[in-house]
């Protein structure tokens, strides 16, 4: 497989807390319009893991490449490299004192200097995506949390960014705002959009990934399709994984 076949490529990403080693040689390759998904237990590295990709946390050793340039030791290039690989948080971070469109609108302004009447009108593009531009003039405090969510997806598209990283974006929500915040992701990779996702959501991750990523103590302990990992995963951890989660989801 040649290099230039992958969007995004992540080689032995390293990083430790003092003596607690949180990834451990991570590697993994991304093609155009790949959504993959990563699960597992709490605390084995998975949100670290996307923080090291875009260098909001920076990992001890090893290398990510996007488009075939080096994200890593990119010095000064780091905040356009970040534009390029759209980040959606567990708690929404938008501005409290502006509306919807304002936080969308923001950084297409301050980041890519685009005019005020450009900004707004790709902001209200990237507001009906997600199904809120009714919303577009309301504030925060006046949103669901499923809403909220809705527009810092927004505001991640309207970058125009070459990957999408989702961190537990609906750890946060009861489950029917996860639910509406879910159909908008799956939205984005019926649209062919790269994404990288962090759920404990299996049902949302068999439906939309086009691979699951196992996590375990810091590593990936398996990979493969969803239909390999859900009919016939190799390792007794990832079964007992699922399992629980199937049981958890019959409960409900």
């Amino acid at each position: 497989m040649h290099d230039d076949e992958y969007i995004l490529k992540v080689e032995n990403i390293r990083k430790s807390y003092g003596q607690t080693v949180v990834l451990d040689s991570v590697s993994f390759n991304v093609r155009k319009g790949d959504t993959k998904v990563f699960i597992g237990p709490s605390g084995t590295g998975k949100s670290t893991l996307l923080r090291c990709i875009n260098q909001l946390t920076v990992p001890d050793s090893g290398r990510v490449w996007l488009n075939g340039e080096e994200v890593t030791h990119s010095g000064s290039r780091i905040n356009y490299f970040r534009q390029k690989m759209g980040m959606v948080f567990q708690n929404f971070y938008l501005f409290d004192h502006l509306t919807a469109v304002r936080n969308v609108e923001i950084a297409l302004i301050k980041v890519k200097g685009m005019p005020a009447k450009e900004a707004r009108k790709k902001a209200l593009l990237e507001l009906r995506q997600v199904g809120m531009e009714d919303w577009a003039d309301h504030y925060p405090a006046e949103l669901s949390g499923g809403q909220a969510q809705r527009v810092s997806i927004a505001r991640a598209l309207a970058m125009d960014p070459d990957v999408m990283l989702f961190d537990e974006p609906t750890s946060a929500l009861d489950p029917e705002l996860t639910r509406e915040v879910l159909e908008v992701i799956k939205n984005l990779a019926r649209d062919g959009t790269t994404m990288l996702v962090v759920t404990h959501e299996m049902g949302f991750a068999t439906s939309v990934a086009n691979e699951i990523l196992f996590m375990e103590g810091g590593r990936i302990a398996e990979q493969g399709s969803p239909q390999e990992l859900l009919s016939d995963p190799r390792f007794s951890r990832t079964k007992n994984f699922i399992g629980q989660f199937r049981e958890f989801d019959r409960e409900m």
